[in-house]
């Protein structure tokens, strides 16, 4: 009966040990012919391919604005016709939103503090008012202007 117990345990510390010490290896990448060095740089002759999205994510115009009580923070935000823009409005005081109609922008009116992403393409040139459009605050100055440069 006590051999049983013994081979039991060893049996146990055997197996601790090997998922312990097999746990902490990581399987390495095999290395082919085909992997060698040119001009310094290490290549696989595989083909490389720009997809859109991988564009698109490295033009994104990238904001944060704050909307407080009757006022935003930046006051002009610049960007160039065809950017794509990323908006994040964070709303640190009061009840409030943000507007730009020309081009169908609008967060929901929430109590503070709240946070809304909002992401659209600067495809038309000019000068654009931001808002909010709660009560009156926009004619008491809160707004702002996006300008869209050639």
């Amino acid at each position: 009966m006590k051999n049983i117990y013994v081979i039991l345990i060893i049996l146990i510390i055997l197996t601790g040990v090997l998922f312990f010490f097999g746990m902490g290896k990581k399987a390495e990448a095999p290395v082919s012919t085909s992997d060698i060095m040119e001009n310094g740089v290490i290549s696989n002759n595989m083909p490389t391919i720009d997809t859109p999205d991988t564009k698109e994510a490295l033009a994104i115009k990238e904001f944060v604005v704050t909307g407080q009580n009757f006022s935003f923070e930046p006051a002009m935000i610049k960007v160039k016709k065809g950017d794509r823009v990323k908006i994040t409005f964070q709303n640190t005081e009061g009840f409030h939103d943000f507007r730009i109609d020309e081009y169908g922008v609008a967060a929901k009116q929430a109590k503070s503090p709240a946070t809304e992403v909002l992401e659209f393409t600067a495809d038309q040139a000019g000068s654009f008012e931001y808002y909010c459009s709660v009560g009156t605050h926009r004619s008491m100055g809160m707004k702002g202007t996006l300008v869209v440069e050639e």
